[in-house]
C-alpha cells in the first residue's frame, strides 16, 4: 500500500491543479483527498512535494514492440507486404518486450500503449493494448486485441503497385476493402444461420472455416476499427465506408481533418491526429498543422493525439503536445488528448487515462511542469508497482 502525499493532481477527471493525496493498494487507486497515514496500516508514504501528479500517458496509435528498435529487418514485424487483405493478422504474436523502446517510453510517463500493424496492407491486423512494464506481454497486455487496422491513401498503393499488383490506385484500395468487408459479412451471415438451425434443431452444415473472414467479421459487432487516412478525400472516404457499414471506427492521423472539422462534427467523426512534431516528408502531409487540434476542438470534434511511434519516439509525446498547447488548445485539453481520451477512444476508459478511485494506479509524478521540455519524471507506477523512481 503506498500513499502519495501533497500531489499537485491533474487527474483528467474532478480534480485538477489541487494539492491532494492518493491512496494506492494493490493494483488500484483507492482513495483521493486529504488523507493521514496513520490511518492506513503498513502504508509506504511517497511526498510528491507539491509537484505535479498525473495518469501515466495513453499513446492511442503507435507501432512500438511491433518495429523494434535499432535492429532494421529482423525486428520489422508490421507489414505483411504479400497480401493487401490481412485481418488475420494480430500484432500480439509479434510485440517484442525486449524492445528497448518499452523502458525509455515508461521511464518518460508512458505507461499504456495501444500498438499494432503498419499501413501497408488495406486490411493489416489487430491492434493490442499493452502496459509499458513487464518482462513477457502476458505480463503487459490490457486488450489482446483491440482494434482492427484499414488503410487508406498513399501507402497501400505505393506498396503494391510496385509489386505490379492491385491496389495501385485509391479506387482499387477502396473496392478491396469493401470486397474484404462483403464478404467477411457472408461469412457471419452463413454461420449466423447455421447456429440457428442447430438451435431449431434442423439439419444444418457448418460452414468451413476461413480465419481472414472470422477476424474480420468482428466488425459488424462493434469490434472497432482505425482507419488510415491523412488527406482530405481519403478522411471522406473512409467515414463513407463507416457508414456504409456501420462500423465502430476512429480515423487515425486525420493530417487534414481540421480542413473539414465541421464535415468531421457532422458525422460525429473520432480522430487520432498525428504525428504532427517533424518534417512533412510525403504530399499527403502537406497540410500537417499544430494549429489542428483547437480547430477540432472548436468545432466539438472527439480526438486524441498519437505518436505513431518510432516515427515520433514515445519518449517525446508530451512534448509534441506542449506545441499544440502553444498554438492555441488548452493545456488541459492537452493534457486529455493523451491520457482520458486516448483512453476513451481505444476503449480502455474504465481502467486508465485519469486518476480516479477504482482505476489502475498508474501514476507520474513530475520534477516541474509535464509539458516543459526539460521536466523529468521523479516516479513512474504502473499497476501499483513503482516501476521507475529517481
Amino acid at each position: 500500500m503506498y500513499l502519495i502525499k501533497n500531489a499537485n493532481l491533474i487527474s483528467m477527471a474532478d480534480i485538477n491543479y489541487e494539492i491532494v493525496d492518493i491512496l494506492v493498494e494493490g493494483k488500484v487507486i483507492k482513495q483521493i483527498g486529504k488523507l493521514n497515514e496513520k490511518d492506513f496500516k503498513s502504508v509506504k508514504v511517497i511526498d510528491a512535494q507539491n509537484n505535479f501528479v498525473t495518469p501515466g500517458v495513453v499513446d492511442p496509435h503507435c507501432h512500438i514492440g511491433i518495429f523494434e528498435e535499432a535492429i532494421g529487418f529482423e525486428g520489422a514485424d508490421g507489414n505483411e507486404m504479400t497480401s493487401p487483405i490481412t485481418p488475420e493478422m494480430r500484432a500480439i504474436d509479434a510485440i517484442k518486450p525486449q524492445d528497448v523502446a518499452f523502458q525509455e517510453a515508461m521511464e518518460s510517463g508512458v505507461t499504456t500503449v495501444c500498438t499494432g500493424p503498419g499501413s501497408a496492407n488495406c486490411i493489416g491486423g489487430t491492434f493490442t493494448v499493452l502496459k509499458t512494464y513487464g518482462k513477457t506481454v502476458d505480463d503487459m497486455v490490457v486488450v489482446k486485441e483491440s482494434s482492427m487496422k484499414m488503410a487508406l491513401g498513399e501507402n497501400p498503393k505505393r506498396v503494391y503497385n510496385s509489386k505490379s499488383q492491385t491496389p495501385a490506385t485509391r479506387m482499387a484500395t477502396t473496392a478491396l476493402i469493401r470486397d474484404a468487408l462483403q464478404k467477411a459479412k457472408d461469412y457471419q451471415e452463413k454461420l449466423d444461420e447455421y447456429q440457428e438451425n442447430l438451435k431449431a434443431n434442423k439439419e444444418a452444415k457448418k460452414p468451413e472455416f476461413n480465419i481472414k473472414w472470422a477476424s474480420l467479421a468482428r466488425v459488424f459487432s462493434g469490434f472497432p476499427v482505425k482507419i488510415h487516412a491523412h488527406q482530405q478525400d481519403d478522411i471522406v472516404t473512409a467515414i463513407r465506408i463507416i457508414e456504409e457499414f456501420g462500423l465502430n471506427a476512429t480515423i487515425e492521423h486525420a493530417t487534414e481533418g481540421h480542413l473539414i472539422a465541421d464535415y468531421l462534427k457532422e458525422h460525429n467523426q473520432r480522430v487520432v491526429i498525428g504525428p504532427t512534431l517533424g518534417s512533412k516528408s510525403k504530399y499527403e502531409l502537406r497540410n500537417k498543422s499544430f494549429g489542428s487540434a483547437k480547430i477540432l476542438k472548436d468545432h466539438g470534434v472527439e480526438f486524441a493525439i498519437m505518436t505513431d511511434h518510432p516515427v515520433i519516439h514515445l519518449a517525446n509525446a508530451l512534448t509534441q503536445v506542449g506545441i499544440f498547447v502553444r498554438e492555441g488548445l488548452s493545456e488541459l485539453d492537452g493534457f486529455k488528448a493523451v491520457t482520458i481520451n486516448a483512453a476513451k477512444i481505444n476503449h480502455i476508459d474504465n481502467r486508465v487515462g485519469s486518476i480516479e478511485v477504482g482505476k489502475d494506479a498508474d501514476i507520474v509524478i513530475w520534477d516541474g511542469h509535464p509539458l516543459h521540455y526539460l521536466t523529468k519524471t521523479k516516479m513512474v507506477m504502473i499497476n501499483g508497482e513503482i516501476a521507475h523512481q529517481k
